[in-house]
């Protein structure tokens, strides 16, 4: 007998040991076997295990039945039917639990284990079939068939298969560590087939099902080639798993052997004096002496350097220390470029750079005024606020530019991630310092015009709140002191000049609006698009498309078509590329050598750009009573919004219509009440408002609408419809209501007015509050359009109705 023979596998009870060897070579042939059984006999059922006709095995017996069945048996004959269970976890099995064909044991001997267990060693003799089960209590009992075994038609072959499968055996036994030797040794001792795959099946390492399906087979070839098939995906397994160790084994000598070179390698170079931990130390040492920083920062850098000399180089905490002090030695402590404080070229530079933006433009002069009269202050931390495509990027390099300072750009739109700010702790693998530190190791100066884009969508998760952690980089009484996690030491970014950008103060929550100076810049008119046009994007593109001064010309007719048919928007990046479409086709002209006007027409421009995409807003002159022209807000400009009002007979319902928002169905209902309450003085029979049913529709249903600022522009339509008096022509007004007649003022309003110029409006009322907004506009995109400004609602209708 021997143990853990071949395959290693477990099993519990019912057994914990391996599969061995009959004692008796005439016990192993099943088919030779001349014995009568008992047709009745006791069940043993097994869970984690099969046993073969020929095998002994000590089985573990636990559960009660169980071990009344094993003594019964062996007081009666010693014979038992070991049938495997179909699932181990089964503690009650019935006939449905029980493979049907197992193997009839008999039983050699019961030993009574130190630990109160009993162990029954089994030997199996014949296989059978169970007809049913005839008693359950107090043990399993079952009456019984015997199966017979059907030998191979061709010996040969089955021969051949057996020698295989030897010698799969003795590959499989050189690949396994935990089989012994001698056990090659015991499988050449086997000689016959039958016995041979028994055994070897029993000891496979496969499930109890595939196990009990070899059992199952009667014809020894089949069984033959079965055995063969797992034993092959056994081997290629052991094979596989040993090409794996073997694969380790050598990485592990050679990182071992590189190790014990490198070692060698230092001791030669200690004895040479070339030491190159010391080398680095050196540098690092002489790096030290030369910077300018920091009475705090150089105790700390003096500190891990002497940590970092008594640290061996193989271990990883020295590349981690290294790299954190190469980085402190790599910033900028207290090195700013000189800014440019001739305050004429400065403002000669922004104006050439961007047209217009002049309140950014006064308030980086304004700064530059104060420095220079003082010497010294906190740079001022800007957001510009406006919509895409006005310039608010490229205004900070233009900043940077004029200021002779280094420009950093850093996008924050989608950031979700609080380390992209403030890093991560230098303890972790992988660890880098924050956004803002690196990029001032990148630009080497202290002081550069820093652009925090798309401030706005700053976003937060789990990772934590990027927009909390700016609150100390943009507050000018904390930035002085800002603490990176990685760098652990306090950073001084005062001196850093911040512009933020964003398309809404909507996203941007309160504490960190707060701490920015807010700029708002309103979309261009038509008229400084085409001054843009001119002194900006026609020579930029001109050269992006190597063409040359003499080869096109743009006038201000054919700028102002392309502005007005072919783009709707606040900037001018549509406009640009329109602009770079029309250079394209006139590129091709030139390299192809054809002969071509230069100077493009208004008619020409179809057919480069194609139909026209855009309708113009114009004002239509119309002489029914309730159609009035209100003027619109919109995130690409201005708007005009005709707003009609029409009444039909029935009970004085409202309706409302045009995908209107909320505020603007308000301002509907608050127009009608006041204009109730009024009725009297405005000449209005009151029965006519329980008689006469109510309707304002505002053109364009698909596209939403909301806003207070259509107020003064229902009431008047509603007014006009109960009057029967038409509104003066060529007459637009915006501004919000309030049910005691008053108006109020609104938003937009630079927008608003340039929108009705273009549209050939020639007077507009608007609150009297918004006339400083009005003032601010430049004369020349106003003349010819006369405003009204007014308080109360009684001389809105005076205006419009007379």
């Amino acid at each position: 007998m021997f143990k853990d023979f071949f395959f290693p596998q477990g099993i519990d009870e019912e057994g914990d040991f391996m599969p061995f060897l009959s004692m008796n070579d005439d016990d192993d042939d099943e088919m030779n076997l001349k014995e009568d059984f008992p047709g009745v006999l006791p069940v043993l059922a097994l869970k984690n295990t099969v046993l073969f006709p020929g095998i002994v095995i000590p089985i573990t017996v636990g559960r009660d039945k169980s071990i009344k069945a094993v003594h019964h048996a062996y007081e009666s004959g010693r014979l038992i039917a070991v049938l495997s269970q179909r699932t181990a976890k089964t503690e009650n099995p019935k006939m449905l639990d029980l493979f049907q064909i197992g193997t009839i044991a008999r039983i050699l001997k019961i030993l009574k284990m130190p630990d109160g267990t009993t162990t029954a060693i089994l030997q199996g003799r014949k296989r059978f079939s169970l007809e049913e089960l005839t008693q359950e209590n107090p043990f399993l009992s079952g009456k019984i068939k015997e199966i017979g075994t059907i030998k191979a038609e061709n010996q040969l072959e089955f021969s051949a298969t057996i020698a295989s499968i030897k010698d799969l055996a003795q590959q499989i036994i050189k690949l396994a560590p935990n089989i012994p030797s001698e056990a090659s040794v015991m499988l050449k001792n086997i000689d016959n087939g039958a016995f041979l795959l028994n055994f070897i099946t029993s000891n496979l390492g496969i499930d109890v099902p595939a196990k009990q399906q070899i059992l199952e087979i009667n014809d020894l070839s089949k069984k033959a080639e079965a055995v063969l098939i797992k034993m092959d995906n056994e081997l290629q397994l052991l094979q596989l798993k040993d090409k794996i160790e073997n694969k380790v084994r050598t990485d592990l000598e050679k990182q071992q052997r590189d190790y014990f070179l490198n070692q060698q390698l230092k001791t030669i170079q200690e004895e040479l004096g070339n030491n190159p931990q010391d080398q680095e130390y050196g540098k690092l040492r002489d790096r030290a002496a030369k910077m300018k920083w920091p009475k705090e920062v150089k105790e700390v850098f003096d500190k891990d350097l002497k940590k970092l000399k008594r640290l061996n180089p193989q271990v990883a905490e020295y590349s981690v220390m290294l790299n954190y002090m190469e980085l402190m030695l790599d910033l900028p402590w207290n090195i700013y470029t000189e800014d440019n404080f001739d305050l004429k070229k400065v403002k000669k530079v922004l104006d050439k750079d961007h047209f217009g933006l002049e309140k950014v433009k006064d308030r980086i002069l304004e700064h530059l005024a104060v420095l220079k009269l003082k010497g010294d202050m906190k740079a001022p931390i800007l957001c510009l606020v406006g919509p895409p495509g006005v310039g608010k990027t490229s205004l900070g390099k233009s900043v940077a530019r004029a200021l002779s300072r280094k420009f950093v750009r850093m996008s924050l739109g989608g950031l979700h991630d609080e380390s992209e700010i403030r890093g991560h702790r230098k303890t972790y693998i992988g660890a880098m310092p924050g956004r803002i530190i690196q990029s001032l190791k990148k630009v080497k100066s202290s002081n550069p015009v820093f652009i925090l884009d798309e401030i706005d969508k700053v976003g937060s998760n789990f990772r934590g709140d990027p927009s909390s952690a700016l609150l100390e980089v943009l507050d000018p009484e904390q930035n002085t002191t800002f603490h990176d996690n990685y760098l652990d030491v306090e950073y001084d970014l005062s001196k850093i000049l911040f512009i933020a950008t964003a398309n809404s103060l909507n996203t941007i929550q309160p504490a960190l609006r707060d701490r920015m100076e807010i700029i708002s810049i309103s979309g261009y008119s038509i008229e400084e698009k085409i001054e843009i046009a001119k002194k900006h994007l026609v020579p930029e593109q001109r050269v992006e498309h190597g063409l040359k001064a003499k080869d096109i010309k743009l006038s201000t007719k054919v700028l102002m078509q392309i502005i007005q048919d072919y783009t709707r928007e606040s900037g001018v990046r549509s406009l640009s590329r329109q602009i770079a479409g029309v250079m394209r086709a006139t590129a091709k002209k030139v390299a192809m050598e054809e002969t071509y006007d230069i100077s493009i027409k208004e008619a020409t421009i179809k057919d480069i750009l194609g139909p026209t995409r855009f309708s113009r807003d114009r004002y239509q002159r119309t002489k029914v009573p309730g159609v009035v022209v209100g003027l619109a807000w919109t995130s690409v400009g201005g708007d005009i919004l005709f707003i009609e009002a029409s009444l039909s007979k029935g009970k004085g319902v409202l309706q409302l219509t045009g995908n209107l928002g909320t505020v603007m169905k308000e301002s509907a209902q608050t127009a009608l009440s006041f204009l109730k309450a009024h009725a009297e003085a405005l000449g209005i029979d009151t029965k006519v408002f329980g008689e006469q049913d109510i309707h304002i529709h505002v053109p364009e249903g698909a596209t939403p609408k909301d806003g207070p600022s259509a107020g003064v522009t229902m009431l008047t339509a509603l007014t006009s419809a109960f009057t029967g008096k038409p509104v003066k022509p060529n007459l637009a007004m915006t501004g919000e209501i309030t049910l005691r007649g008053k108006v109020l003022p609104v938003g937009g309003i630079k927008e608003k007015i340039l929108a009705a110029k273009r549209a050939g409006i020639k007077d507009i009322i608007l609150c009297k509050e918004n006339e400083k907004h009005v003032d601010e506009i430049n004369a020349a995109y106003i003349k010819g359009v006369s405003f009204h400004y007014v308080e109360r609602m009684e001389e809105v209708l005076g205006i419009a109705l007379g």
